[in-house]
């Protein structure tokens, strides 16, 4: 099928490269045009483990192909998705203008001679969104066009998007249109796994409903990790026996700093402000966040405790990424941890695999910080290390290299990535989150 992508952000150009490589053609539409000379050239403006290579693959075998002309994507694709950012606004709610300009885009270069066209929300929207993008396409286009729109949200992790998108645990599909639903269906023929299909209001309150529920496991977790650390009981034992219980599952309860990222903090705060616009309000979901920053303020804490006072002293910081496997800073713990700590007066040597560039252009840290240009020379003469991003570059790091070149030999382990008696073992004073310290001896 011919399929259109209005916008080549991190859902747009995995969403298009993914359908290219089942064997779609796929037109990806951005206004930017940096940004698809950057992709015409054979660069990506992100890290994601495997999709540079399909993109170049795809492109390579005509199925993929890169545009500014909006004109171009709605003539030559039966189906056209929205997958534009949809930023929080400083209530929570999300700021849907990008969605309405493109949809009434869509609308104005729509005629009865193109025929049938499906217009689908890709991005993460409120409920009741697709009702709004119907009434602008009838709004704004010429008399007699023909349009249904669908909701089809989308599920994937930054680190395994390609890996995600390639292989779903489902596709849900929102709509009311018979023509819409047929083609979205000859869509995902090449996709094994369950499709649902539902109303569109429905479709568009499961990706919200979703991202909190994992949001409030991590949550969950992180609270129960306070109570080990106060009784002595371990945490990672603790989600063991819980997550062995097939009801419950045992991802997304690892204790740590907490949920970060540009997905969770976002729709657990527009999720709280479409339940309190219709009436409903969630005040569960204010807990999970209340939960969420207490994490990180307890950490701190620890790192205080031990150092007494941050000034002047000089940090190690292995992680800026949000999570493993990606450069995204955005919404990052790690970088919202480095800020805290030179508020606090410490100057930062940080380190990251991929994410240091990223960090110096969106972090908002203007000083305070310098960047290694490895792991290991970020700690040397440093007064402490602390881990903030679950990379296995930490975990599988050289812990006698690690006791060798910090000035003290402290570690905080906010992944809970190493093990706690192997670290003591080598000389390190370790404290992760919710295990009990081990002493040497």
């Amino acid at each position: 099928m011919n399929l259109t992508i209005i916008g080549t952000g991190y859902v747009g150009l995995t969403t298009g490269t993914c359908f290219a490589e089942v064997g779609h053609h796929v037109t990806c539409v951005d206004n930017n045009p940096e940004k698809i000379e950057t992709l015409l050239a054979g660069r990506i403006p992100i890290y994601e483990p495997g999709l540079e290579e399909l993109v170049k693959k795809n492109v390579a075998a005509g199925r993929l192909k890169f545009t500014t002309s909006t004109d171009e994507g709605v003539a030559n694709s039966d189906v056209i998705f929205i997958a534009v950012p949809t930023p929080p606004q400083p209530d929570g709610s999300v700021d849907l203008s990008f969605i309405e300009k493109v949809a009434r885009e869509i609308a104005e270069r729509l005629t009865p001679e193109l025929g049938y066209r499906v217009i689908v929300d890709k991005s993460t929207v409120p409920v009741k969104t697709g009702e709004k993008v119907a009434e602008t396409v009838r709004r704004y286009a010429p008399k007699g066009v023909e349009f249904g729109v669908v909701s089809n949200p989308e599920f994937l992790r930054e680190g395994c998007a390609v890996d995600d998108l390639l292989n779903p645990d489902r596709i849900v599909i929102g709509s009311n249109d018979d023509r819409a639903l047929a083609l979205m269906h000859k869509i995902y023929e090449p996709f094994v796994a369950p499709v649902l299909v539902t109303d569109i209001n429905s479709a568009e309150l499961i990706k919200h409903a979703a991202n909190s529920f994992l949001a409030l496991k991590i949550s969950y977790i992180n609270a129960v990790s306070a109570i080990c650390e106060a009784s002595g009981a371990d945490v990672e034992k603790v989600a063991e026996g819980i997550g062995t219980d097939k009801r419950i599952g045992r991802q997304f309860l690892n204790a740590g700093l907490g949920y970060g990222g540009s997905c969770f903090p976002k729709d657990v705060k527009a999720f709280i402000a479409i339940s309190e616009s219709l009436g409903s309000p969630f005040g569960l979901l204010k807990e999970v966040e209340r939960i969420n920053t207490a994490q990180l303020d307890r950490f701190i804490a620890k790192i205080r405790e031990k150092l007494w006072v941050l000034r002047e002293k000089k940090i190690a910081l292995w992680g800026l990424a949000f999570k493993q496997n990606t450069d995204d800073v955005r919404e990052s713990v790690a970088i919202r941890l480095a800020k805290k700590m030179i508020e606090e007066g410490a100057t930062l040597v940080a380190w990251d695999p991929e994410a240091i560039e990223t960090a110096k252009r969106f972090s908002g840290i203007e000083s305070g910080i310098e960047y290694a240009p490895d792991m290991l020379s970020a700690l040397d003469g440093a007064d402490a290390l602390v881990i903030a991003t679950e990379w296995s570059h930490f975990a599988n790091a050289d812990l006698t290299e690690i006791k060798k070149r910090l000035r003290t030999p402290l570690v905080f382990d906010g992944r809970n990535l190493l093990d706690p008696a192997a670290a003591t073992a080598t000389g390190l004073e370790y404290h992760s989150v919710g295990r009990p310290v081990v002493t040497a001896g």
